[in-house]
């Protein structure tokens, strides 16, 4: 029977071991981490983000150069006309025409609309590479906080069937005691209930391995077939329990400036100010040069076509102010909101800021308070095993009943998962001052 117990309780979590245990390709969390910042689908959107910010840019940058165009056109026309030499009305006669010119121009002065144009596009040129790597950094955290959890999953699985194995043990031992008239048949009947209920705690903890597998699967955009050849790394995580989260509050933010997050809001103030010179630049007077080249040919005309284009040619120059007057207020009011916007950004610069501080505050003190309850959850676990050890022992013997018995033994299983939890809460969040110092996530 103990044999039979024993490989039922093995079966219940071989499809999340046995299944995977050959032929599986281990992940470390850094493997995991760095396959989801170069494949995930929402970095590549952002990737091509920057690729269009670099065309915008190199756009305004050739919008300073001289604008050039050429024309060629022919004509025929029928009826009455001129001839352009006697100035004679000639009628009913066809007459044909070419013409050709070239033209340039160049814009000298225009309030520097253009040069802050450019600057504008450089800085969302930054904006948009700061935004891919914040991308990057939100999966990075998904990802460990998905790897840590099936690490938990694993490890309650692992406690659930060594419980398991435990209970089923001493179904085998209350059995053969029965059989010697040592116990009472109830005393079986209420471990073997202990057993199922056991069963049914390594089921749910092996379905919480599966799920917490899927979804860090989800996360790397692994196809589902992938799922028999895909395992991780299961280290031995044992923090220090004298280990304080390391620097202050104010060290930390000092060092989290960097962020994209930051970074991204302090752009966005640098070019809501280019934004608002460059409309600004539109109340001012504009000055350009042009000049062009042409020359024709008409058959109404004496001479070969390239005699006429040669005598009929007409180059000119020019240069032009303009003066803007008035345009209903259109410059003043977007110059206002561009102003506005500007105050906006720069108010929103420090909201960042302010949440960016909070966010340290809180996983500062969230790392002291898992902290203190994975002390607390390990000492309590200590206990209750010495208690539990107590209880067995005196059960083995029957100085006491099955029912105080499967108290102590689920009492146990739960102190077990309360440990483990603490303890990969508390890893959570010192990978995520980490995160906020600049270094790398790994285990």
């Amino acid at each position: 029977m103990k044999k039979i117990l024993l490989i039922s309780a093995i079966l219940v979590m071989a499809s999340s071991l046995v299944s995977r245990a050959q032929n599986a390709r281990l992940w470390t969390l850094q493997q995991c981490i760095e396959y989801a910042r170069e494949n995930n689908l929402q970095v590549k959107m952002e990737e091509i983000g920057v690729e269009q910010a670099k065309g915008n840019l190199s756009q305004s940058k050739w919008d300073l150069a001289p604008s050039i165009n050429a024309g060629l056109s022919h004509s025929m026309s029928w009826g009455r006309s001129v001839n352009l030499q006697t100035l004679e009305i000639i009628k009913n006669k066809r007459s044909m025409s070419t013409s050709g010119n070239l033209s340039a121009s160049a814009t000298v002065f225009s309030g520097f609309a253009k040069t802050n144009s450019i600057k504008s596009n450089y800085t969302s040129l930054q904006i948009a590479k700061e935004q891919v790597e914040k991308v990057k950094n939100d999966i990075t955290i998904q990802i460990t906080r998905a790897y840590l959890q099936l690490l938990l999953a694993r490890e309650i699985e692992r406690c659930a069937i060594e419980t398991c194995n435990s209970t089923a043990e001493q179904v085998d031992r209350t059995s053969k005691l029965v059989d010697a008239g040592s116990q009472a048949y109830s005393t079986l009947l209420e471990v073997q209930a202990q057993l199922a209920n056991e069963k049914s705690q390594l089921v749910s903890a092996s379905s919480d391995v599966r799920s917490n597998l899927l979804t860090l699967m989800q996360l790397l955009d692994l196809p589902a077939e992938a799922e028999k050849d895909f395992d991780i790394v299961s280290p031995e995580v044992n923090p220090d329990e004298d280990l304080l989260p390391e620097g202050t509050v104010d060290g930390i933010y000092g060092q989290a400036l960097s962020l994209p997050q930051v970074k991204i809001a302090e752009y966005n103030l640098e070019k809501s100010k280019y934004d608002f010179k460059a409309i600004r630049a539109r109340m001012m007077p504009s000055v350009s040069v042009q000049a062009g080249y042409g020359s024709y040919y008409t058959d109404g005309q004496s001479g070969a076509f390239f005699t006429q284009f040669e005598h009929n040619k007409n180059p000119s120059v020019g240069i032009s102010l303009s003066i803007p007057v008035f345009n209903g207020f259109s410059y003043r009011i977007a110059s206002r909101n561009a102003r506005l916007a500007s105050e906006n950004t720069a108010i929103m610069l420090e909201v960042q800021k302010q949440s960016l501080y909070k966010e340290i505050q809180t996983a500062y003190n969230e790392a002291f308070n898992a902290l203190e309850r994975m002390k607390a959850a390990k000492e309590n676990m200590r206990s209750i095993q010495e208690s539990f050890t107590y209880t067995e022992n005196k059960f083995n013997v029957g100085m006491m009943n099955a029912t105080d018995y499967n108290i102590a033994k689920t009492n146990l299983f739960k102190a077990q998962s309360a440990y483990y939890q603490a303890k990969y809460q508390y890893l959570f969040e010192l990978k995520i001052l980490d995160f906020y110092k600049g270094k790398a996530i790994n285990l």
